[in-house]
């Protein structure tokens, strides 16, 4: 399996390039903004790409959707739940918030649920629907892989003072992802890729120290 990081836009969000190079297939995870450069990374993988997974719908996750979808010689289906279909069609205008000019992507295709199956070539991944950071934030899960978004990152954790955030839930969804194995790697929404093992030892949010803001 490829892993490949690509942080883009101004708020640095990560775009996870996932690839099985042996049935020359790749996803992108998040595909947040400079569409021509994340094509060009999975060019550089000798794969098509397949699909595109969305953690959650805040605009600077899906950012690189519409011009991706429109540069695809064949289409391109979206995964997304569909909890975070208000927040995915308001993305231009939550852009705007930010200086952003965010074009409207074409609407998802395939819902995503918890315990959905994904897949790019052989290698299957496990949706895990983790709200708090937003209605239908979900993780997707394989092995000792986890593509968390903006659930738990280096540190600290997605934010919860945002519309439609619930910090119960997200106090819930951590706990959930604390459960996993110590040596599961987390590849976030934003900042360095991490382990639980990490994590549970250096991040106040998993060791029980600090709460969701509204908790």
């Amino acid at each position: 399996m490829i892993i490949q990081q690509l942080t883009v836009g101004p708020l640095q969000e990560n775009c996870w390039l996932v690839a099985d190079e042996s049935a020359r297939e790749a996803v992108l995870i998040d595909p947040g903004d400079e569409a021509e450069r994340l094509l060009r990374a999975v060019d550089g993988t000798g794969c098509v790409l397949s699909a595109i997974w969305l953690t959650h719908a805040h605009f600077d996750h899906l950012g690189a959707v519409a011009e991706i979808q429109r540069r695809s010689v064949v289409p391109v289906p979206v995964h997304l739940h569909p909890a975070d279909q208000p927040l995915y069609e308001r993305a231009h205008e939550s852009g705007l918030l930010y200086g952003l000019n965010i074009e409207t992507p074409q609407p998802a295709s395939d819902k995503l649920a918890e315990g959905s199956r994904v897949s790019v070539g052989s290698i299957v991944f496990t949706v895990w629907h983790v709200p708090g950071h937003s209605p239908g934030h979900v993780a997707f899960i394989t092995g000792e892989h986890c593509f968390s978004g903006d659930l738990v990152f280096a540190g600290s954790i997605g934010r919860t003072d945002l519309p439609l955030c619930d910090p119960r839930a997200m106090q819930a969804s951590l706990q959930r992802v604390a459960g996993l194995a110590p040596d599961v790697r987390v590849f976030p929404g934003h900042g360095e890729a991490t382990t639980i093992a990490r994590e549970l030892s250096s991040n106040p949010f998993l060791r029980g120290v600090a709460r969701p803001i509204g908790t």
